[in-house]
């Protein structure tokens, strides 16, 4: 197994902001699914979504580490790193 990444050892798991991605609302588009920057707790649409804008956020502030926002779903992901982490537990996958 390779090393954990740095980045995803402080990913507490607590509370979910609120709202969707300010981006698609404002421009009128939809999106599939939403994460949040651990960081800033900017709201941004998946890498499924047409625009892409959780990782546009990461590349323009330079916060790696999101999570998902979905009911139910406990994980952060390390874009710098390409790792996950599920939240309940130690096992990183990728």
């Amino acid at each position: 197994m390779t090393a954990p990444c740095s980045d995803l050892l402080e990913v507490g798991n607590g509370p979910k902001p609120g709202g969707g991605c300010a981006q698609c609302l404002a421009a009128g588009d939809a999106w599939v699914h939403l994460r949040f920057c651990v960081t800033c707790e900017a709201v941004g649409c998946c890498e499924e979504s047409p625009n892409q804008h959780a990782r546009k956020h990461w590349t323009e502030a330079g916060h790696p580490v999101i999570r998902s926002m979905e009911p139910g779903e406990m994980w952060a992901w390390c874009y710098r790193d390409d790792r996950g982490v599920e939240l309940a537990g130690e096992e990183l996958w990728r």
